[in-house]
């Protein structure tokens, strides 16, 4: 990526304590950026950060994107956004559906809004595999967010300002996610708990995730959701992978699939491979540029036949055990956890 793109520029992240924002402002403190803006609602973190970055360019907002005045304020002069706010976890999500509505979709409503009224030049949503064929609140809000999104990439016209959306599978390592709790219960000589050993998880790093908001950043037109292709592994492989990399002896315990669970995972949906670019490592997925014409949709519609296979955790490449054992010995979060 041209690093002279962000020379002298003002980026704002929201969530941008989480491990994302941390991933993001490791990599981009050292591309000349004038300001990186973290905006979330946690001021414990917030301070962490200041604690440990210790850098005049990185300003903190406290905010939430669910009111317009807290996050209109902090795209006031900003030139990019990585929108990465939301509510992650599947079964809170599924247990309070307005949360999620109000944080994922009116949330974003209020981010893009916000950054169509200022001007901001660039927008990456982050979205996820879960608002592909969406079962549960958070894949279902995170969905509304990517339509929220292609929507107002239709306001732009051709000023030249470009709205884009990243999706991406699990995160390795992120927080909330299985390896860290893997880890916590053999440490803890306990059980490792997994919901369906068959079940399978697109494998990414976090470094990855960042690689792909840059490619999307690079590379986009307005409208374009961008997926990064990816490995997979069982979670049963993942957990015996662990045991092996600490030699540990506890026992695994299946304790069933939890709320809104799937048992595979999908990025792109098979009406989206009928359309989707091709670009190596990235498929791009094109928004639908026609406008609101009824005969369209009514009279005429679409005479394309779809034979296209969506792209999901169970066609994607499968690794073996000891490929996810290789793969998982690459994270730092695992080097670190076997040096303590």
């Amino acid at each position: 990526m041209n690093s002279n793109a962000f020379k002298d520029k003002t980026l704002l992240i929201t969530g941008g304590t989480g491990s994302f924002g941390n991933a993001v402002l490791k990599k981009f403190l050292n591309m000349g950026l004038k300001e990186i803006r973290v905006f979330s609602r946690d001021e414990k973190k917030q301070d962490d950060m200041r604690l440990e970055y210790k850098n005049d360019s990185i300003k903190y907002y406290i905010g939430d994107v669910r009111e317009f005045s807290s996050i209109n304020s902090a795209t006031l002069g900003v030139d990019y956004i990585f929108h990465a706010a939301a509510l992650k976890q599947v079964p809170s999500c599924e247990f309070y559906p307005m949360e999620a509505v109000r944080t994922n979709i009116l949330g974003a409503e209020n981010l893009l809004q916000s950054a169509w009224q200022n001007n901001v030049q660039k927008v990456v949503v982050l979205s996820t595999d879960k608002a592909v064929y969406p079962i549960n609140v958070m894949g279902l809000s995170k969905s509304m967010m990517e339509k929220l999104m292609i929507a107002k990439s239709r306001q732009l016209n051709d000023s030249g300002r470009i709205f884009c959306a990243t999706r991406y599978g699990n995160v390795m390592a992120s927080r909330g996610s299985v390896i860290p709790l893997f880890i916590k219960q053999i440490r803890e000589d306990k059980p490792i708990t997994i919901t369906e050993p068959s079940m399978t998880r697109f494998m990414m790093s976090l470094d990855q995730s960042v690689e792909l908001v840059e490619y999307a950043f690079s590379n986009a037109r307005p409208g374009d959701i961008f997926v990064q292709k990816a490995p997979a592994s069982t979670v049963l492989d993942v957990a015996e992978a662990l045991k092996s990399i600490f030699n540990s002896s506890v026992e695994i315990k299946i304790i069933g699939i939890r709320h809104g669970e799937k048992i595979y995972e999908t990025l792109c949906t098979r009406e989206e491979m009928a359309k989707a670019e091709d670009l190596g490592n990235y498929y791009r997925i094109p928004s639908d540029g026609r406008d609101l014409n009824y005969s369209k949709y009514f009279s005429e519609g679409e005479s394309t036949v779809i034979r296209a296979e969506d792209y999901n955790s169970n066609n994607t490449t499968r690794l073996n055990l000891e490929q996810t054992k290789q793969l998982l010995l690459k994270l730092d979060y695992v080097l670190n956890e076997l040096k303590a």
